[in-house]
C-alpha cells in the first residue's frame, strides 16, 4: 500500500472575468503504477501492466486488474503480493501459485493502459464471454426504482477527494436493498473499479464467498465504458448504474451478458438499456 497522499496542493489564479487572485487548491495525484507477475518457478518479474492511477489501495488495484483479466479466478491463486523496490512506490509485484499459467503474448495489450480507455471491439468482447465463465444463479429479485434513486447521493458522501478536487471518479458496491459496502475511488474510472473488485477477492476467504457478487448493485460516478461493464462482468456484478450514459459497446456487452445497464441515474429519473427485466416499472 502507498503512504502517498492522492491529493496534492498547488497555486492557482482564479478569474471572474473582472480581477484575478491568487489562491490555494487542490488536485488529485496522478502516478504510474506498473504491475509485475512472477510466473511459476521462475523467479524473474515479468512486466504485465503499467497504468495512470492516484496512489492509495494499489494492492487492491493490482488484484482487481488481475482477477477482471482473467489472470486469477481467487485469492489462493496468488502466492503473494507486495510492492517492489522502486523508491516511488511505483511498483506491484504479484507472484501467481505455480499452477497459474499466463499467456503473457495475449496480455500484450495491457502493458500500457491509460486513466481513461481500454482496448475495445469484436474480439475483445468475444474474448470477455469466453474469459466470464462463472456459473451464476438465476436471479429472480427486482429492485424499486427509489432504491436506484438513493445511490447517487450515498456514494457522493462518500467521496470525500471528489470534494476537494472535482477530479476524481468514484465506484460504489450496494447491497439489494440500497446500502452501501464499499466505494473506491481514482483518477481512472477502471482503476477505481479494480480497486474495488481486488478489496473484495482479497477478502474473502473461499472462492465461493463473496465473489461472484451478483446479488449487488454497481454505482458508477461517471460514464459506462465497454472496459467498466467487462470487469463487472468477470466479478459476476448483475446490475451496473451510472449516473453518465453508457457506450454502444457497453450496451451489447451488458446485454450478452445479461447484466442490467442503468444510466443517466439523476434525481428521480434514468435510462435501462438492458435487462429491463430487474428493476420495477409501473
Amino acid at each position: 500500500m502507498s503512504d502517498k497522499f492522492s491529493i496534492s496542493p498547488t497555486e492557482i489564479q482564479r478569474t471572474d472575468g473582472t480581477k484575478a487572485w491568487t489562491q490555494s487548491d487542490f488536485v488529485v495525484v496522478e502516478e504510474p503504477l506498473e504491475i509485475k507477475i512472477i510466473i511459476g518457478s521462475s523467479p524473474d518479474e515479468k512486466p504485465l501492466s503499467i497504468t495512470m492511477r492516484t496512489p492509495g489501495n494499489d494492492v487492491n488495484l493490482a488484484v482487481g486488474f488481475l482477477f477482471s483479466e482473467g489472470i486469477i479466478k481467487n485469492r489462493q491463486e496468488l502466492d503473494h503480493i507486495t510492492q517492489g523496490n522502486d523508491p516511488n512506490g511505483n511498483v506491484i509485484i504479484a507472484k501467481l501459485h505455480p499452477h497459474v499459467s499466463v499467456d503473457l503474448v495475449k496480455m500484450e495489450r495491457h502493458f500500457y493502459t491509460t486513466s481513461s480507455c481500454g482496448v475495445c471491439g469484436k474480439t475483445s468482447m468475444e474474448a470477455v464471454e469466453q474469459q466470464c465463465n462463472i456459473e451464476l444463479p438465476k436471479t429472480q429479485w427486482k429492485i424499486e426504482p427509489n432504491i436506484l434513486y438513493t445511490l447517487p447521493n450515498t456514494l457522493r458522501a462518500q467521496q470525500s477527494n471528489f470534494d476537494q478536487t472535482g477530479g476524481i471518479h468514484g465506484c460504489g458496491l450496494f447491497d439489494l436493498l440500497g446500502n452501501l459496502i464499499h466505494t473506491s475511488e481514482d483518477v481512472g474510472r477502471h482503476n477505481a473499479l479494480d480497486k474495488l473488485i481486488g478489496h473484495f477477492v482479497l477478502s474473502t476467504p473461499s472462492a465461493s464467498n463473496q465473489i461472484p457478487l451478483c446479488d449487488h448493485i454497481l454505482l458508477l460516478s461517471g460514464r459506462i465504458s465497454f472496459e467498466l461493464v467487462q470487469k463487472a462482468a468477470m466479478a459476476g456484478i448483475r446490475i451496473i448504474a451510472a449516473v453518465g450514459a453508457p457506450s454502444s459497446l457497453a450496451i451489447d456487452l451488458a446485454e450478452d451478458m445479461g447484466i442490467t445497464l442503468v444510466g443517466f441515474l439523476r434525481g428521480e429519473r434514468c435510462n435501462i438499456y438492458t435487462h429491463s427485466q430487474r428493476v420495477v416499472t409501473k
